[in-house]
């Protein structure tokens, strides 16, 4: 079992070509490393036009360039800053990425997928490698295409024959038994957005309460294939009720509560900072463009600068982690 524990963020969402190049990116990325984050996650997607087509493209106006990945990389390792590449396949309809996929039956199907996949994940695996970028995530979130163990196995076998380093899949939550060839990447990655609050404006104790339930399954997990496992994605936006549905984006009608995301961030750190089989967070997520400080009172995403949440990981990530070294 590889160990590490990855203080990090999830960097560079949802921008636009050329953002990782601008001053405010810049900026944004310094402020990153004084909260303590010693890990970037780097996300970028590419697009398919509906769930189930076949074909993967590059999108000019959206996808990054390798330019701004270069960029990007080479900026966040010139703070000390590790990265981990992530790229993304998402759905120019706006269908969650998790609905890819098509009829058990129809095998022409798969094949177009997965070989337009795989030539997506290579190139960006060869330049992760190029980069030496410290991880490399081969997928996200793509509950409907898990089942086809044969298939994403031959997907890991090419990416390794490219990048030297370390490979992740990142799961949803609560899908993470699904994946049955987690044997074969070096970390367990899951999007941790478990609803750990009874009611809007829970407390830290009953949050507690509930990812100690979460962890035992977890736990077990991580024994079940003796790797550790990492919060690809976790976090919940500043706004009323966040905790009880943490994945959610589009209640943007729910009045401001920093407290509740600072209960929620807090709750997290309490109970995996010390578990052996625990190796990290990404937490979601850290924009290359800031909203001025003065306005953070104001924000209701999932952005924790100004917020009370940023002090908990401050707190937090200033600590020091002890890793337990295993036979």
């Amino acid at each position: 079992m590889q160990e590490i524990f990855v203080k990090g963020m999830t960097y560079g969402w949802n921008t636009e070509r050329g953002a990782y190049q601008t001053e405010a990116a810049v900026d944004s990325l310094k402020k990153l490393k004084d909260t303590g984050s010693e890990w970037i996650a780097l996300s970028f997607f590419a697009l398919q036009d509906t769930y189930h087509s076949t074909d993967i493209h590059f999108d000019y106006g959206h996808t990054m360039t390798d330019r701004d990945i270069i960029f990007a990389v080479k900026q966040a390792k010139s703070l000390g800053l590790k990265v981990c590449l992530k790229p993304v396949v998402n759905c120019r309809d706006g269908i969650w990425r998790a609905r890819i996929g098509f009829p058990v039956e129809a095998e022409n199907d798969w094949e177009k997928w997965f070989e337009s996949y795989t030539n997506f994940l290579l190139h960006y695996a060869e330049l992760a490698d190029e980069l030496e970028c410290e991880m490399f995530c081969i997928g996200c979130e793509m509950i409907n295409t898990e089942f086809q163990v044969d298939r994403w196995r031959l997907v890991i076998e090419q990416v390794r024959r490219l990048y030297q380093g370390p490979i992740i899949y990142n799961a949803n939550h609560g899908k993470e038994e699904g994946v049955e060839w987690f044997d074969a990447v070096d970390f367990i990655g899951t999007s941790a957005y478990y609803p750990v609050a009874k009611a809007p404006g829970d407390s830290v104790e009953n949050m507690v309460k509930k990812w100690e339930q979460i962890s035992i399954k977890l736990e077990k997990l991580s024994q079940q294939y003796n790797k550790q496992i990492i919060f690809m994605e976790i976090g919940c936006r500043s706004a009323i009720g966040c905790a009880t549905m943490p994945w959610d984006f589009e209640h943007t009608h729910l009045p401001f509560n920093e407290d509740e995301q600072a209960n929620f961030y807090e709750s997290v750190f309490q109970v995996f900072w010390d578990k052996p089989w625990f190796a990290g967070f990404f937490w979601w997520d850290w924009k290359t463009e800031l909203y001025p400080i003065e306005e953070a009172k104001k924000d209701l995403d999932f952005d924790i600068y100004g917020k009370k949440a940023e002090q908990i990981v401050r707190q937090w990530y200033n600590k020091e982690k002890t890793l337990i070294s295993k036979p």
